[in-house]
């Protein structure tokens, strides 16, 4: 019940905060009182609930670990330092391997040492949202990772597993803060 609970207030507020100003001023004692409908917030209840009965057991995990704040804006901190200058540095290389042709692709194993599914999910994401790599495979008994990579350099082969450095950065140490 208490998973439960905690969804249905996440997906109530998340709600709230996506459609915010969307609808007509709801009167309150006379009041306005923020820019929902009446119609709205029942809405939102409704559809807020019926994720609360299907995802409880997804979003509130034993331990309700997402459902701390501190760890919403290290995920926001993540997304708008790290990923984005990560993503930036891969566009430009990959335009920059585009236009000469200095291409050296193949699939390394990494080992990015995390723990819950949901910090391979985050890490998994990130490496395919970033240009030039692709995640192609995980290793559930190991938690490895098998990434396709534009462009495999030699000295990131001396090593097997290849170091997660070379693939995607301090990404998985940001992982890890967020997601275990």
């Amino acid at each position: 019940m208490l998973a439960f609970i905690v969804t249905f207030v996440l997906c109530f507020v998340a709600y709230l905060m996506l459609t915010t100003g969307s609808g007509t001023d709801l009167v309150i004692l006379n009041e306005k009182f923020l820019s929902w409908s009446y119609e709205e917030i029942i809405f939102g209840i409704i559809l807020s609930a019926l994720v609360g009965v299907v995802a409880r057991k997804i979003l509130a995990k034993k331990n309700f670990r997402m459902a701390n704040p501190a760890r919403w804006f290290t995920f926001l901190a993540y997304l708008i330092g790290p990923f984005f200058v990560g993503m930036a540095k891969a566009n430009v290389d990959v335009a920059y391997r585009v236009i000469t042709g200095k291409i050296n692709p193949g699939i390394v194993k990494i080992s990015p040492g995390l723990k819950t599914d949901l910090g391979i999910s985050m890490l998994a994401n990130s490496i395919t949202l970033t240009p030039g790599t692709l995640s192609v495979d995980i290793d559930e008994d190991k938690n490895d990772l098998y990434i396709h990579w534009i462009n495999v350099k030699k000295e990131a082969l001396e090593k097997k597993p290849v170091d997660c450095k070379f693939v995607c950065g301090n990404f998985p140490k940001w992982v890890r803060r967020v997601a275990e």
